[in-house]
């Protein structure tokens, strides 16, 4: 017997209701009464419709309007139905394809790995927003349509798009280029060359070269010499191997290299279209290119041609389904695109971890989170990209979820994989006289060779903790009723345990004798903060929840100094007062000295957070070492402009504060409040960093 012609036959329904019985279809009678008449659905012909009568068919009958001899006909619904679909549709610019709506089977995922190609997409597959009825081909004109990309689409089309102006132009006005200055004008007095093929492909080219100079350090997600080498051929096979020629532009190595493919080498795979874009968003972030120094100036300081590129390179991202198609290629797009944003939780397009857990549910997919799947990949390449990528969305979803408060997407039986493994390491690999190792070949040797005590171990450790306070902090059972004080003191534990285990090994040296680079610089500084700012976030949360025992007997009317843990309570708050002050004035000294360097400059967001929650803290306690914190977050401006008002804000609670206007917390420590000629007392305010100059840009 078919199931579908009855439903008795199967077995749910037979175990838990028979809807053939009398009493259960009687229920379902006095149910359907309690129901809201359904919608009254206009069906009425035209004729009927003109007559203002009822178009139904009585048995035995003909309709009403056949009866008249009126013709029924259904135009004016129909019409009115495609005016509603239309307006939807406006509503909806990026409505996704139905096309591809289940992802490759972990075989065939596992095999795009070993095949040494990140992305395992056949040709042919839809993989980018494309409306219906679209026509436009993406050689109609100089600058293409964001729906008309595609993994096939040319590199310089690419880059057409990418770079196209930011108002739209007529075909006309494309063709003759009457219009092309005006239409630039909005990025500056330079912005007018990116019309010419040769200028934008060098102008990218600069780009991609910032960003390995500054992102890659920080992000080690792309191979530089593949990268380099695969969108070198791609922008070759589309520009007959010229090279590109810009005499007042500039002239980054990479467009006078030779990395090339020579004629007739190896065919490459072309680079993914969002990650191109992406790349090249992050290298106008940092890029002091004359074309941006001419748009900060027309911008007030800062450069509108870098957030259009961040929107582009987003917009194109989600056309193309990155966040919906598990490949090894999306996890990275996604992963570079989230800290790429505006951080302000303010702000429509800003950080709100969309595409870190888009990342993290890709990862999953691929089930990098098992053990079994990670050993069986035999690309050294792709298994240690992975592997990074795992470990970089783990901790970014544990910081996360503790700064702002939110539950965290991944716990700690989530994955079996080692903390780290990138297969044999040679041993000589630093001590040796041969070129320089990339980023990610210098971490992984340092991982291989150190002790359980190493920065990813370390920054792991912490991140666990992060998550175990997000859980028990950031609930509505803690927002009501308090933090348990047995809660508290467990939090008080961990964070020492991991300050005598971890942080004179990852953390800022008490000398500065050796020098020091960039990267060394701020992972040490970055490592330090986070660690003191989990103290701030715990004295935040005992502002703003307080202890539970003291809540219980407030709400009693009873005095907490009957309490038996009275004096435990009391110790409790002085320790984790004192400790977030302690922090807030370390991180306020740490962002000093790597403001003094110009290093916040070029940073990826990493400690920015922790510059605000310093901030934050001292404004409200009126210490004047919050300098050190608003000049590091004007620094961080030019980058994140929404760094600049978090700075302003925190000058405005200060200045509150030493006028009386806000009173510092009840529960902060004595004499904490600092005169305005107090001496700084940070304990890194006097302290200099030999560090070498920073490589942020290229020679023009």
């Amino acid at each position: 017997m078919d199931p579908s012609d009855n439903r008795e036959g199967s077995p749910s329904a037979s175990q838990s209701f028979n809807f053939s019985s009398p009493t259960m279809q009687n229920q379902i009678h006095e149910l359907a009464k309690t129901l809201p008449p359904p919608r009254k659905q206009n069906t009425a012909c035209d004729a009927c419709r003109a007559r203002k009568v009822k178009c139904n068919q009585l048995p035995g009958q003909d309709k009403h309007c056949l009866s008249k001899n009126y013709p029924c006909t259904h135009f004016i619904q129909q019409a009115t139905t495609e005016k509603k679909r239309n307006a939807a549709a406006a509503k909806r610019p990026r409505t996704l394809s139905a096309s591809s709506s289940s992802g490759p089977s972990s075989s065939s995922r596992l095999n795009s790995f070993n095949s040494g190609s990140a992305e395992h997409m056949a040709p042919g597959t839809p993989h980018s927003y494309q409306p219906a009825g679209s026509q436009l081909p993406i050689h109609g004109g100089p600058f293409p349509r964001a729906n008309s990309i595609t993994q096939e689409t040319p590199t310089r089309d690419l880059l057409a798009y990418i770079f196209s102006p930011p108002e739209p132009l007529s075909q006309s006005a494309q063709v003759n280029g009457s219009r092309l200055p005006a239409a630039y004008s909005e990025w500056g007095a330079l912005a007018h060359r990116l019309a010419e093929e040769n200028f934008r492909i060098e102008f990218a080219l600069d780009l991609v070269e910032v960003f390995f100079q500054i992102v890659h350090s920080r992000l080690p997600l792309l191979n530089p010499a593949q990268t380099r080498t695969r969108l070198h051929y791609s922008l070759q096979s589309t520009n007959g191997g010229a090279s590109p020629n810009n005499p007042q532009g500039g002239t980054g190595q990479l467009g006078r290299s030779s990395n090339s493919p020579p004629h007739g080498g190896p065919q490459q795979k072309p680079l993914h279209p969002a990650l191109v874009a992406t790349v090249i968003a992050w290298g106008a972030k940092f890029s002091e290119h004359p074309l941006f120094i001419a748009d900060r100036h027309h911008n007030k300081g800062q450069s509108a041609l870098a957030k259009v590129l961040i929107n582009r390179a987003r917009d194109l991202a989600e056309d193309m389904k990155v966040h919906r198609i598990p490949s090894a290629d999306h996890v990275v797009i996604a992963l570079l695109i989230e800290p790429l944003q505006s951080q302000s939780l303010e702000h429509n397009a800003g950080f709100h971890g969309f595409w870190l857990g888009s990342a993290i549910r890709l990862l999953l997919d691929l089930q990098i989170n098992h053990k079994s799947v990670m050993s069986n990949i035999q690309d050294p390449e792709a298994r240690g990209t992975m592997i990074f990528a795992w470990w970089m969305a783990c901790l970014a979803d544990a910081y996360r979820s503790v700064y702002y408060r939110r539950k965290p997407m991944l716990d700690d039986d989530d994955y079996d994989i080692d903390f780290y493994t990138v297969g044999p390491c040679p041993p000589d690999i630093i001590e040796s006289h041969a070129p320089q190792p990339s980023p990610r070949e210098q971490l992984e040797a340092r991982l291989e060779s150190s002790s359980i005590s190493g920065y990813y171990r370390a920054a792991h450790a912490l991140a666990r903790i992060a998550r175990q306070m997000s859980r028990q902090l950031w609930r509505p059972a803690t927002e009501s009723d308090g933090v348990p004080l047995d809660v508290l003191a467990g939090f008080m534990a961990m964070l020492t345990d991991w300050s005598k285990d971890h942080l004179q090994h990852v953390g800022v040296p008490s000398n500065f004798e050796a020098e020091w680079d960039f990267v060394s610089a701020v992972t040490a500084c970055a490592s330090d903060a986070t660690y003191h700012i989990m103290w701030i976030i715990l004295y935040n949360a005992l502002e703003d929840f307080g202890i539970r025992e003291v809540n219980d007997v407030t709400r009693t009317g009873t005095s907490e100094t009957l309490l038996p843990q009275h004096a435990q309570i009391e110790e409790t708050k002085r320790k984790v007062a004192s400790e977030a002050l302690h922090g807030a004035l370390r991180i306020a000294g740490l962002a000093g000295v790597l403001a003094s360097n110009g290093y916040l400059r070029l940073d990826c967001a990493v400690m920015h957070v922790s510059c605000i929650q310093a901030g934050m803290l001292l404004a409200r306690m009126g210490r004047p070492e919050v300098a050190n914190c608003v000049t590091g977050l004007e620094q961080y401006a030019y980058a994140y402009e929404e760094c600049a008002e978090a700075a302003a804000e925190i000058k405005r609670i200060y200045n509150q504060t030493l006028s009386g206007e806000l009173d510092m917390a009840p529960s902060s420590t004595t004499n904490s409040r600092a005169t305005p000629t107090e001496a700084v007392s940070s304990p890194m305010a006097s302290t200099a960093m030999n560090v070498d100059q920073p490589m942020y840009g290229v020679s023009f």
